[in-house]
């Protein structure tokens, strides 16, 4: 099953310069390569910084684009990496080395399998 480790983290913590800020960037070039060679890894990516962003909206045959997205809190969504694992056990498990995760939060959620019938509310 494959599994989305969306990445959140305060960006003063992880570019101020701190010796467990700098280490967690260190691994972060090549924790791609740990994942692969363990069997886990399926694709991720960096994502730029909120300013870079903007939010799209279809409201009523209207598109609204606006900077952002606006934060209410100092984390920010830093990136993703998809992952495959036996289930959430592991994954939470594979997570938990992802670097990032020393220093900020790695949310760890189930990809949807459209084959399946959708969840019932």
């Amino acid at each position: 099953m494959r599994y989305a480790c969306i990445i959140y983290y305060d960006p003063e913590t992880l570019f101020g310069g701190s010796p467990e800020a700098n280490s967690v960037l260190a691994e972060c070039s090549t924790y791609d390569e740990v994942l692969t060679a363990s069997g886990h890894f399926v694709a991720g990516e960096a994502l730029t910084m909120p300013n870079e962003a903007m939010t799209v909206r279809m409201r009523g045959g209207k598109v609204s684009a606006v900077d952002g997205p606006f934060m209410e809190t100092k984390e920010m969504l830093g990136g993703f990496i998809i992952i495959e694992a036996r289930d959430l056990n592991e994954a939470v498990q594979v997570a938990a080395g992802i670097p990032q995760a020393r220093i900020g939060t790695v949310e760890v959620r189930p990809i949807v399998d459209f084959s399946q019938p959708p969840p019932e509310l």
